[in-house]
């Protein structure tokens, strides 16, 4: 789960993290008001208007704005709320902006990247620095590698004070500000844990003419399987920044990642599920999307399933991909004919049903009348589903 720039910032800020603070807006109607409340609260008389969606390079599509006016802001505001933000890390087609971060602007002397994550190679938290701050970090690892510096934490140590004194010499800090960029590092660690996430990114980390040391912008990844600990962060959830697919996918406990391609997916199991993706490419098609049903596939669950998978206009043909296990593959046969019947489906189903009464199931599809294209091994299915995708085109 991702959340808002303001949104991490409230998180930075409860860990005794300096940062660029402002204004949250999401209607035209407030942002005189808006600007005033800077102005009075942060004493500013330059601002920034920053574009609040869940995508990097907001700069590079004109969704952060250095206003030195109020007039300035007002128009800058107007122009971003509501605007379609296109940026790298968004689709083709954008990402409308919804709400708004007025703040005040900062008088920057040099720009720093943080961040911490999982490296899951060794199976321990890094903390990675670099000098090369406002840049994407995978602009700076494919160019100037060497100016990322990495520093590995023990399991049940947590980052120790050496570490945070060596990440913050790697960046060229000296005097009070040294002292500031050791303690905001060992807070945004402690920050890290404490809060499940799975990527803590602080870019850029700014120090100021004044010379202080504060997070310009903050982005938080979480572990979904730990927001349970997390309800305040659960509260932030913003589903018009998530695909729609995926959001209604999750309402049924469905595992769905839309993709590009044309080849619908319905499998139990993700280790299954990016087997099967994988031979579809191999026999040279494109998969539409990840769909994990999960151990306890029955008939409500692959009728939501195909739904969703048939909400993708892209999608020319569906594989079902079963291994019964948990779940029985007559359980499995029965969810697919009720579906098929009641969905009125107009694109081919190849369906492929191993293990626990698997006979019973193939049984099932062949008397039921249905049309279904059945297949005899998982490379057999791939072949199949990708020709009937070719000739549906």
């Amino acid at each position: 789960m991702k959340i808002h720039e303001y949104q991490a910032k409230q998180i930075l800020k409860k860990y005794g993290i300096p940062i660029q603070d402002g204004v949250v807006i999401d209607s035209i109607d407030d942002i005189a008001s808006a600007i005033e409340e800077v102005s009075r609260e942060f004493s500013a008389t330059q601002y920034v208007i920053k574009a609040q969606v869940h995508a990097g390079g907001r700069g590079k599509g004109g969704g952060v704005k250095f206003s030195p006016s109020k007039e300035k802001a007002i128009e800058n505001a107007k122009a971003i709320l509501g605007m379609t933000l296109v940026t790298p890390q968004t689709s083709a087609e954008g990402q409308k902006v919804r709400k708004i971060m007025v703040a005040e602007a900062i008088d920057i002397a040099k720009e720093f990247y943080v961040a911490i994550t999982l490296d899951r190679a060794v199976s321990k938290n890094v903390v990675m620095v670099s000098t090369e701050g406002g840049m994407e970090i995978e602009e700076v690892a494919a160019h100037s590698p060497e100016k990322i510096i990495r520093t590995w934490i023990e399991p049940g140590f947590g980052l120790q004070g050496f570490q945070a004194r060596h990440l913050a010499y790697s960046l060229g800090f000296e005097g009070d500000a040294l002292k500031q960029a050791i303690k905001l590092l060992m807070n945004l660690y402690k920050c890290y844990e404490e809060m499940d996430a799975s990527i803590v990114e602080v870019n850029p980390l700014v120090l100021t003419a004044q010379g202080n040391v504060l997070a310009l912008d903050g982005k938080f990844n979480f572990d979904s399987n730990a927001l349970y600990r997390h309800p305040d962060v659960v509260e932030m959830r913003d589903v018009h920044e998530e695909d729609p697919t995926e959001v209604e996918a999750s309402k049924f406990n469905l595992n769905y990642i839309k993709l590009d391609g044309n080849v619908g997916c319905m499998v139990n199991g993700a280790g299954l599920a990016m087997a099967t993706m994988d031979i579809i490419q191999l026999k040279g098609g494109e998969p539409a999307n990840f769909l994990d049903v999960g151990g306890g596939a029955n008939v409500e669950t692959v009728k939501n399933g195909f739904r969703i998978i048939l909400s993708d206009h892209n999608v020319k043909a569906v594989l079902i991909n079963i291994f019964g296990g948990i779940v029985r593959c007559d359980r499995v046969a029965n969810g697919i004919i009720q579906a098929v019947k009641e969905l009125e489906l107009n694109v081919p189903v190849v369906v492929r049903l191993e293990g626990t009464n698997a006979d019973i199931a193939k049984k099932l599809l062949n008397e039921s009348g249905v049309a279904i294209i059945g297949a005899d091994s998982i490379a057999d299915a791939a072949e199949k589903v990708v020709a009937a995708a070719k000739e549906g085109k």
